[in-house]
């Protein structure tokens, strides 16, 4: 094809990125008036020193090309150490970059998307494409080579093929890859002017190779698009543009995992990587351990048919295990993070769509960098002309030294500050995330906002630095607004012991949280909160069964003298009300495991509900409510078992009330459910409860 010499003619130059130093940045009162901004912005670089100055190379003109060569040899010769800000306590270097140019998405995914779909952000709150430029600037200057852009769906952004330009531009300072992740229903597109923007790679996310199940798989439609991307993939790397071309496909039981051997089928002919993913939770899509097909299951499917495939030797930083199946032109793969997880050699980095950095995908730890790199303007999102007057005056600042091609000086006017904090938060990355049991309880972003619960409220900014970065305060650098450090929030206890709204998890010192751990037996908490502050089962396993009882109460109060005489006559439309109440009560109570997420299925042995009439005078004599009379309701549940029946009694109690209320609300549409407690509790560890005031026999 016409372009194809285009696509083999790409190189990359490594060299160095020159990066900004600066003084902290002046605050305008006047930042408002977009022109003043722009001023602003240009003085707090005019204050900086952009591009440290070489005493020994002075600017030169016109270049030799054998001195080049030279140069760049005693480039590699004295290269320096990897840097300290990528470099985490366990010795990983993180030199591979995934950024989130979108949140947005035109597929909706089942493990991906929750059902009722994410809530996004104000444009205002994401990154724009200066600030995602910058960003990425900054990093190849430390060392990353690779830099994947992810989504939401990438290829949704208006100027996706603008941003892979620039970012692409940073071939020359030691950027090596640019790769894509995209579902490819509109990549066929955009594709080839991608390509002459520098991708390099391209991982595209397909589960089924059924037409109809993947509308089911997505709720959409277009699996003939993205069966259009792929095969343009194909021919562009016919043509030499040497795409390195990665399927990956998520495995559910019961789903999709009876498409495991023809997805391996598609590498027999093409030099196509299909990799298949572990089922992972994230927040909304519903993960349970019995839709996870595991690593070991799908490669003994693949054995049942191809026996002799075997493992091959990949770098030590893949994700995934890679296979072959000899005389097949292409790979399979295996990414096992549920299972056999690839930590130890993680060497990733992932900055979400509103500028948080994300040190482990399921890590809950997030710094916003965004924030710091707008304090160049005031606080506003850093656009086109503002990048342009910032470069303008680096420039024209003494001293200034040009790039070794012709790419526009590339700037993080106040870097040092935000390498700091990147610095901290790699740092503290954990040698490895939790496994099955925990993490499907952990309190994590929904898939489509990480490589991007939507966090906005619940990710703000804090006084002290989250939990997750155990960071001293005092240990933060002096030009370091301890603000920028950002967390998902859970609930937390004010100095009273009552729980607080809109709080977020604060930071401890480990002197701290050893007290902590020291004195949680004797603190008041909820025992269906994990240490992390989210929501799960408590194990009974150690437990001794008991004799168990509860009992709860509630009542239906009518706001009409008419319904108690309908009732008591048998005369409503929809039958005998306090038979079928009855009947619901004890139904209720076997099925409240079912109803409530977090109960133990118990086997009861009884299950008693008493409905009881109130006159309406009767209750006006008891100067209840208004005296139009009222319908109480108690239910009794027992059971031999380990763990209490209070639940169960609730749920009998409530859904007797409810089964009243559906009956009665043709003739009384105001009438009131009220009430609902437990008055009796007795068994188990904690013997006997009895609400207060509550007579024995009541």
């Amino acid at each position: 094809m016409a372009t194809s010499t285009r696509y083999l003619a790409r190189r990359v130059r490594p060299g160095p990125l020159r990066v900004a130093q600066t003084n902290r940045v002046p605050v305008s009162p006047h930042h408002h008036h977009p022109t003043r901004r722009i001023a602003t912005a240009a003085a707090a670089v005019d204050q900086a020193v952009p591009f440290p100055q070489s005493p020994t190379a002075p600017p030169t003109p016109i270049r030799d090309p054998v001195a080049d060569v030279q140069s760049r040899r005693d480039r590699i010769r004295d290269a320096k150490p990897f840097s300290a800000f990528l470099t985490d306590t366990f010795d990983r270097q993180h030199d591979y970059l995934r950024i989130s140019v979108t949140e947005r998405c035109n597929l909706r995914c089942l493990y991906c998307m929750p059902e009722e779909g994410v809530p996004l952000s104000p444009s205002r709150e994401l990154l724009t494409t200066p600030e995602i430029v910058l960003l990425s600037s900054l990093f190849v200057s430390q060392g990353v080579t690779k830099i994947r852009l992810t989504g939401g769906e990438p290829t949704v952004r208006r100027d996706i093929v603008p941003l892979m330009q620039q970012i692409g531009a940073l071939r020359a300072h030691g950027l090596r890859e640019l790769c894509l992740t995209t579902n490819g229903l509109s990549l066929h597109r955009k594709l080839d002017a991608m390509v002459e923007a520098g991708l390099t790679g391209v991982n595209l996310s397909l589960d089924t190779l059924d037409p109809w199940q993947f509308q089911l798989m997505t709720r959409r439609a277009g699996f003939a698009a993205v069966r259009k991307s792929m095969d343009r993939i194909l021919e562009l790397n016919r043509a030499g543009a040497g795409i390195k071309f990665k399927i990956n496909c998520v495995v559910m039981r019961g789903l999709n995992d009876r498409e495991i051997l023809p997805f391996v089928e598609m590498t027999r002919d093409e030099d196509i990587e299909v990799r298949f993913i572990e089922y992972m939770p994230f927040d909304g899509n519903k993960w349970s351990e019995g839709k996870m097909f595991s690593f070991q299951e799908m490669l003994d499917v693949i054995r049942s048919k191809y026996p002799d495939v075997h493992r091959e030797t990949g770098h030590r930083n893949d994700t995934s295990k890679t296979y072959k199946v000899p005389g097949f032109a292409g790979r399979i793969g295996f990414i096992t993070s549920m299972t056999h997880n690839f930590c130890g050699t993680c060497n990733r980095l992932r900055i979400t769509s509103d500028g948080n950095l994300k040190v482990c995908l399921f890590g809950n730890a997030e710094v916003s960098l965004r924030d710091i790199l707008r304090k160049v303007n005031q606080g506003e999102p850093i656009e086109e002309e503002v990048l342009e007057t910032l470069k303008q005056v680096a420039m024209a600042k003494p001293g200034y030294i040009a790039p070794l091609d012709d790419t526009p000086p590339l700037m993080a006017p106040n870097s040092q500050e935000l390498l700091e904090v990147i610095g901290m938060a790699v740092k503290n990355k954990k040698e490895k995330h939790a496994g099955i049991g925990e993490l499907e309880h952990m309190k994590n972003r929904p898939m489509i906002l990480i490589d991007s619960s939507r966090l906005s409220s619940s990710v703000q900014p804090m006084a002290r630095p989250a939990r997750g970065l155990s960071i001293p305060t005092y240990l933060l650098p002096s030009n370091i607004s301890a603000s920028h450090i950002r967390f998902a929030s859970t609930s937390t206890r004010t100095k009273h012991n009552k729980p607080t709204q809109s709080t977020r998890r604060l930071f401890s010192t480990t002197t701290q949280k050893l007290s902590q751990k020291k004195n949680e037996d004797q603190q008041t908490r909820l025992t269906h909160v994990s240490q992390s502050g989210t929501a799960h089962m408590v194990s009974i396993s150690d437990k001794t069964p008991t004799k168990r009882t509860a009992i709860a109460k509630c009542s239906v109060r009518f706001s009409s003298r008419e319904v108690i005489p309908l009732i008591k006559q048998n005369q409503l439309k929809k039958g005998d009300v306090l038979s079928v109440a009855r009947i619901a009560g004890i139904m209720a109570a076997k099925r409240t495991a079912d109803l409530i997420p977090l109960c133990h299925p118990i086997a009861v042995t009884h299950v008693a509900v008493e409905l009881g009439v109130v006159e309406a005078d009767a209750d006006e004599e008891e100067g209840n409510g208004s005296g139009n009379g009222r319908v109480d309701v108690q239910a009794t549940v027992s059971c031999d078992g380990k763990t209490g029946v209070e639940m169960e009694a609730l749920t009998a109690a409530g859904a007797a009330a409810l089964t009243v209320y559906d009956m009665c609300k043709a003739v009384d549409k105001r009438m009131v459910v009220e009430g609902l407690r437990v008055v009796l509790k007795e068994g188990g560890r904690s013997g006997r409860w009895v609400e207060e005031g509550l007579r024995e026999g009541e």
